[in-house]
């Protein structure tokens, strides 16, 4: 990789991964406005290439998100993954553990999550961000399985529907009070902690703890 500058005293970017450069200069932009300030052209500028450049990777704005948000899910997989790690050495911890790698992956790549989430990307336009997707809710959802079958099968609610209102519950927890920017509510704890508690309650309701009598 070398830098050069040309007969206007721009700077110029030569190599051979300017899909990798494309990426992380929309990154930060993504981290410095959101995803409504990144276009094709400020990508460009903050990789240090013409404007026309992107274009040789990304057909449109959307593609470049998508992307990002691609790469954000895959991350995410396997942030969810280590946190569950089988379900070891019990469950509901490794659920709890769960919970909280979801804010921490909020809080520490927050360029990436607004890709995924906040951005607006129609999932089911690139094959590859779907799939990217469903993995990673696919580790929620096979914790959730895996809750769910401690209880009788009949009554037992159905694992997808577990899964689901968990998902919404950490990511309402982590866009409203776990963000670093000025969105930021207060809380008198901390969302880990506001999360642990609503979850706790919620699994109670189920009879998966505290001693229900659902219990079989």
């Amino acid at each position: 990789m070398t830098w050069s500058r040309d007969t206007e005293g721009r700077r110029g970017y030569h190599h051979g991964n300017l899909r990798e450069a494309l990426v992380q200069g929309a990154l930060d932009l993504i981290a410095a406005k959101g995803p409504a300030g990144l276009t094709i052209a400020e990508a460009a500028r903050a990789a240090g290439v013409s404007p026309a450049a992107p274009y040789r990777h990304f057909r449109d704005r959307e593609e470049l998100l998508a992307e990002i948000a691609r790469r954000g899910f895959e991350r995410f997989e396997e942030a969810l993954a280590r946190a569950w790690d089988g379900g070891v050495p019990e469950a509901l911890a490794a659920f709890e553990r769960v919970g909280r790698a979801y804010l921490e992956f909020a809080r520490r790549e927050p360029a990436y999550y607004a890709a995924m989430f906040e951005a607006g990307v129609a999932v089911d336009s690139d094959p590859a961000l779907r799939l990217a997707g469903d993995r990673a809710f696919a580790i929620v959802r096979g914790a959730a399985e895996t809750l769910t079958a401690q209880l009788p099968a009949r009554g037992r609610p159905p694992a997808l529907m577990v899964a689901l209102h968990v998902w919404a519950l950490a990511h309402g927890i982590a866009t409203l009070f776990g963000r670093r920017d000025a969105g930021r509510r207060k809380l008198p704890m901390s969302p880990e902690e506001l999360l642990e508690a609503a979850v706790l309650v919620y699994l109670q309701g189920l009879g998966l703890v505290g001693g229900s009598s659902r219990r079989g």
